[in-house]
């Protein structure tokens, strides 16, 4: 066991660290309370998992200039953040000593402890953003070094009503900002119409990524306009004037049981410098003002996702 002074104070009780080249320590695992004075007050690095449903990793990781990176807590500490105070397990900060990310909970999911586990551990949170108050269970938060929110993950399951360019939108899953506040993407929980450069197309996105919610589906501009968006109902004719062109659509899988079932693979449609691409391929990038372009109805053919095989 190691004794070590850190620029937030001594940790002792040591059992394993990681040296840069610099000689400044990358990450130690403590095994007795430590305190670490941080600008959002007095935060204990995790030295052992109370429970199963905790995970089991480096407490305490720091920057090559001895500056704090990243602290799993040793119980759910109140961090007073710039959106308000927010419970946290997991927290990660910028070079600058300002918060980057914060976790309410930081759980080890498994055999024995799913995430249905750890979202009824989960409380729902009251907290300010560009667009007002929000309440929902949030998996996490992301802050600008200013201190400005960058982006919201949601718990499956889980919704936000956010005013929004296209007018009042049910999101899901996740909602971005850019510095200024503006709305940088969202992922909704409806099909929505929205217009673009090429007409009115429909956008949801079937089977959005959950990992975490800086990226969305429907992407904005920062004044407002369309940049990109996921269709599953349209198609889009892309044709020069007087020529034939070629057909982009949504694409076709099984699901993932294995059944007979079939569903919708998403087609993106980016907006660029007056340009559209499809499938975000630059093969299959068009000017907006050269080329003709017709929006075509899918089949509706396909059925949404299912996720449980049983029965």
């Amino acid at each position: 066991m190691a004794n070590i002074s850190t620029l937030f104070g001594d940790l002792s009780g040591l059992e394993f660290r990681t040296l840069f080249s610099n000689g400044k320590m990358d990450g130690c695992l403590v095994t007795q309370p430590n305190t670490l004075a941080t600008p959002y007050g007095s935060l204990v690095p995790q030295y052992e998992a109370e429970d199963m449903g905790r995970r089991s990793v480096k407490p305490i990781y720091f920057y090559k200039d001895g500056s704090l990176k990243s602290i799993a807590l040793q119980s759910q500490t109140i961090l007073e953040t710039p959106v308000g105070s927010i419970p946290a397990e997991l927290v990660t900060f910028h070079k600058n000593g300002s918060i980057k990310r914060v976790f309410p909970l930081d759980g080890k999911l498994s055999g024995f402890w799913s995430w249905k586990n750890e979202f009824a551990l989960a409380g729902t949170l009251t907290f300010n953003s560009p667009v007002g108050s929000l309440s929902a269970k949030v998996i996490g938060m992301q802050f600008y070094e200013s201190g400005a929110l960058k982006s919201i993950t949601l718990w499956p399951g889980q919704t936000l009503t956010v005013q929004t360019p296209m007018g009042e939108i049910l999101v899901r899953k996740g909602l971005a900002f850019y510095e200024s506040g503006a709305i940088r993407s969202f992922e909704p929980l409806k099909k929505i119409d929205i217009s673009t450069p090429i007409g009115i197309i429909t956008s949801y996105d079937n089977e959005p990524n959950g990992i975490h919610g800086d990226i969305n589906s429907v992407q904005l501009a920062e004044d407002g306009t369309i940049e990109a968006l996921s269709t599953v109902d349209h198609a889009v004719q892309v044709s020069l004037i007087n020529e034939h062109g070629e057909l982009f659509h949504p694409g076709v899988k099984n699901n993932v049981c294995g059944d007979e079932r079939k569903v919708s693979v998403p087609m993106k449609v980016r907006f660029e410098k007056r340009r559209v691409m499809f499938h975000d391929n630059p093969k299959f990038s068009f000017d907006v003002e050269q080329c003709r372009f017709e929006i075509r109805n899918m089949d509706a053919a396909t059925k949404e996702p299912a996720y449980s095989c049983a029965g």
